[in-house]
């Protein structure tokens, strides 16, 4: 009985474990309700880094395989999920980590364009918001950008010293805020609730 694979490993036993693996959208997590399966011994810490079983998962590809599964829940826990399961997960702050920043155009029409530690791509606009919380005590800003569902990326400090360069001060809801453009919204980058 010691000799048998612990239940979390169906998940991991399903991947290849050679070769290249083909990235794909992710999946319609959002329309899965399996039965918690338990706790998966997977860690995802604050500078994006994958571990299972407290080793880094090194193939990228391997990370954006169950990046493909992962949904937030409204209990505040992270999940992989399948149809047929639902596993636990450890997450430090957001799942992913902006690591790239592209800008096209300028003023009121540029689009900010973010790229993750695993390849995913947003367009910052009105479904993709940029929001920043200021840590109660030590007044440290965390800038995220909402990637897809509920699933955020926390935007690297070099790039949210990028956003700082570029932003503005623009009148919202009666107040003067700093912040940037893109797609046509502007997004307060100040902290200021």
């Amino acid at each position: 009985m010691a000799d048998r694979p612990l239940p979390a490993q169906s998940l991991l036993d399903s991947i290849p474990q050679r070769g290249a693996l083909q990235r794909r959208e992710p999946s319609p997590v959002h329309l899965w309700n399996p039965e918690l399966s338990g706790e998966m011994d997977m860690h995802i810490t604050r500078d994006g880094t994958w571990y299972h079983e407290g080793d880094p998962i090194e193939r990228k590809a391997l990370a954006q395989l169950f990046s493909g599964i992962l949904r937030l829940d409204d209990d505040g826990r992270y999940y992989l999920v399948t149809p047929v399961e639902r596993w636990a997960i450890k997450v430090d702050d957001a799942p992913f980590v902006a690591t790239r920043l592209q800008v096209e155009g300028e003023g009121q029409g540029q689009r900010l364009i973010f790229t993750t530690n695993l390849e995913d791509e947003v367009t910052v606009d009105a479904k993709h918001p940029i929001r920043v919380e200021v840590d109660s005590e030590t007044q440290e800003p965390s800038p995220y950008v909402l990637l897809r569902g509920n699933l955020e990326a926390l935007i690297s400090r070099n790039l949210f010293y990028e956003l700082a360069e570029r932003a503005v001060e623009h009148s919202v809801d009666g107040h003067t805020r700093l912040g940037v453009w893109s797609t046509g919204e502007f997004f307060p980058i100040d902290g200021s609730k």
